[in-house]
């Protein structure tokens, strides 16, 4: 399967149980990709990429800090798989001129990859999953049109649109995607 570049578009915080979740985009398409994270792991990437100074270094300081003291070198870290609505990632590592795989929970491999400016991939598998078009004007899912049935009423209706996302689609409506486009460069 293909490895497709991403690139962290936003994080958000469901209205309807405050769970927080990382927006990734595609880097070459309008393709989202949305994964829950925890509210530390979500305050790590957030600090990072707003650039505020912390006076210690948190937990993937920490890690980004003992992988460097030890020689090696964060290459990338891909989202690699989604089983029963998880997510997983592996972090991508240089050791002695050898490429090291590290089993990872996206959010920190994230955290860890704001820290080091690497890049983000997203296995095509995951994509064709969980990923997602927006609508430009409403700011809404939408389908690729090979997903709409034959014969039918293209729009979307709500019965595809939880058989498509599953455990996503309730949380998706609970985000409020209007700024989507206002998003920092």
């Amino acid at each position: 399967m293909a490895m497709i570049e991403m690139t962290i578009d936003s994080i958000r915080v469901s209205l309807m149980n405050y769970q927080r979740v990382v927006i990734l985009k595609e880097k070459m398409s309008d393709r989202y990709l949305p994964i829950w994270i925890g509210p530390a792991e979500a305050d790590a990437i957030a600090v990072k990429l707003q650039g505020v100074a912390v006076p210690r270094p948190l937990t993937h300081d920490l890690l980004s800090s003992v992988i460097d003291t030890l020689g090696a070198m964060v290459n990338s870290i891909i989202v690699n798989d989604l089983k029963n609505d998880t997510f997983y990632a592996k972090v991508i590592l240089d050791v002695d001129g050898k490429q090291v795989e590290v089993d990872s929970r996206p959010s920190d491999a994230l955290a860890l990859a704001v820290r080091t400016g690497v890049p983000i991939f997203a296995d095509e598998s995951v994509l064709d999953k969980a990923g997602i078009l927006l609508d430009g004007e409403t700011g809404k899912p939408i389908f690729e049109e090979g997903d709409e049935v034959p014969g039918k009423n293209p729009r979307v209706t709500d019965e595809d649109m939880k058989k498509k996302m599953s455990a996503f689609y309730d949380f998706i409506n609970t985000l409020d995607l209007d700024d989507f486009d206002k998003r920092k460069s």
